[in-house]
């Protein structure tokens, strides 16, 4: 059965009215890229200033994209959705922490992540970023060719076993862990890092997934080269496919370093390179599994086309399809109901910490084109379906 991406009734069944009337307010205010930078400003002051605005972020844009505070209540909103065959990633939302006193004290949180992931049928991902374990200037200056200190080979190790320790908690309970993409110009030892997890835990199959992100021109051959790596080494590879989240500073950085700009020459060329790169990938399945995570309808609805035409079956092991939580239910839950492997990224964590993801949650909206009025369009189709029923 073909998803319909129109059918508003499946998109938001696990959504109260009280949620709708929620979600319409906040599309309508990052509708207004002035209104979504002032809310930003403020909402950044006023933590700083630890005025009491906690409860206000809490009941609104953060219970639009988060899960919760704690695993707990995460775990809830988890539940909600699965009942509607939307899985769930696990994502531990803290972000900008720089000692490894804060890097040490994430990976029990990250392992606690994984037993619980492990004890439902629901709950197949974790998430995290490589920046959460290691500090942004040592890996920018491994990233530049530098030599590195005595202290900073130490610290550098120190990461490889965080890390290593996470990916051999999530490889014995078979939970699958998707690294994140960070800026280009540290990107490179969080791919020799990722590369070095698969070659250890992605024998039998794909439990560490790589991050490919299509904004850059590169993405596309780098994404052969993987492939042909992982079948060098004798491993599956796990790809992530998005199209990327840090294109302004990445074109800001190149203009001001005066190096070339990494990024692709239009939406139109990243378009065309993320289609190419989830083509290669189902062509390779005997090699790889492949995460696609993307808010685009067409990339999905072309996915789904080729799949059947190929006779992909939906619910084939080695494909999933992703989308954040609080967007694109109409793509997420859709799929879901017509048998594809879909799942939800969840970021919990104190709302304090989780301040940044949300930020740019809220910036992302406002910069993608058509992304918001999208949104709302859905949102305002299914309060009006929902007021129809009501009346009769």
């Amino acid at each position: 059965m073909k998803p319909d991406f129109n059918n508003t009734e499946i998109a938001f069944k696990y959504r109260t009215d009280s949620d709708m009337k929620r979600a319409r307010f906040l599309f309508s205010f990052m509708a207004s890229p002035f209104l979504t930078k002032f809310g930003i400003g403020a909402a950044k002051l006023g933590m700083a200033l630890h005025m009491p605005i906690k409860g206000l972020l809490k009941s609104t844009i953060f219970s639009q994209f988060c899960g919760g505070e704690t695993l707990e209540e995460t775990a809830h909103t988890s539940e909600v959705i699965s009942r509607y065959n939307v899985e769930t990633i696990l994502d531990y939302g803290v972000e900008g922490k720089e000692s490894d006193e804060e890097f040490d004290k994430a990976v029990p949180e990250f392992i606690r992540a994984i037993d619980y992931a492990a004890s439902q049928k629901h709950i197949p991902f974790i998430s995290l970023k490589i920046t959460g374990f290691a500090r942004f200037g040592l890996l920018e200056k491994i990233h530049s060719g530098q030599s590195l200190t005595m202290d900073e080979t130490a610290e550098w190790k120190r990461v490889h076993d965080r890390i290593d320790k996470i990916c051999g908690a999530a490889a014995g309970k078979r939970i699958m862990v998707l690294i994140d993409a960070e800026e280009t110009w540290i990107q490179e030892p969080c791919n020799q890092l990722t590369e070095a997890m698969m070659e250890k835990h992605n024998l039998k199959e794909a439990i560490v997934f790589n991050t490919y992100q299509f904004y850059s021109h590169g993405t596309l051959p780098f994404l052969k080269y993987a492939i042909d790596q992982a079948v060098q080494k004798k491993y599956i590879l796990g790809a992530k496919l998005v199209r990327g989240a840090y294109m302004e500073k990445e074109r800001e950085r190149a203009k001001q370093m005066g190096y070339e700009d990494p990024i692709q020459p239009d939406k139109a060329s990243t378009d065309r390179d993320y289609d190419a790169g989830v083509l290669l990938c189902l062509q390779n399945l005997d090699k790889l599994a492949v995460f696609i995570g993307t808010h685009n309808e067409k990339s999905c609805a072309d996915t789904t086309t080729y799949m059947d035409a190929h006779g992909i079956i939906p619910n084939h092991p080695r494909v999933f399809f992703s989308q954040l939580y609080g967007m694109s239910d109409n793509l997420s839950f859709n799929l879901a109901h017509s048998g594809y492997l879909v799942s939800k990224y969840l970021p919990y964590g104190p709302v304090k910490d989780v301040i940044p993801y949300l930020m740019r949650r809220a910036e992302e909206n406002t910069s993608v084109a058509g992304q918001t009025s999208r949104e709302l369009t859905m949102i305002n189709n299914e309060i009006k379906r929902r007021r129809k029923l009501l009346v009769r």
